[in-house]
């Protein structure tokens, strides 16, 4: 998936959230990190670390609280 499109699909979320009561940013994060593949995820933080540009300020906010590697649970 092209890194533009990671984009405007994280700005699309964000536009969402921002109406909404709460912490905006978390709510970001937590959608990405509970809809969107871990290399979709490392995608759009390297891209917002390469300094992209058009990137939401909520998006900006959540990308601290995105999980960008996988997390295995030992059993």
């Amino acid at each position: 998936m092209s890194e533009d499109r990671l984009i405007r699909m994280a700005n699309q979320i964000a536009t969402f959230f921002e109406v909404q009561p709460g912490d905006g940013a978390a709510a970001v994060a937590a959608h990405l990190n509970e809809n969107w593949s871990v290399p979709m995820r490392a995608g759009l933080a390297a891209q917002i670390a390469a300094g992209a540009g058009g990137v939401h300020p909520l998006v900006a906010a959540a990308l601290p609280l995105i999980r960008t590697a996988r997390v295995s649970v030992a059993g």
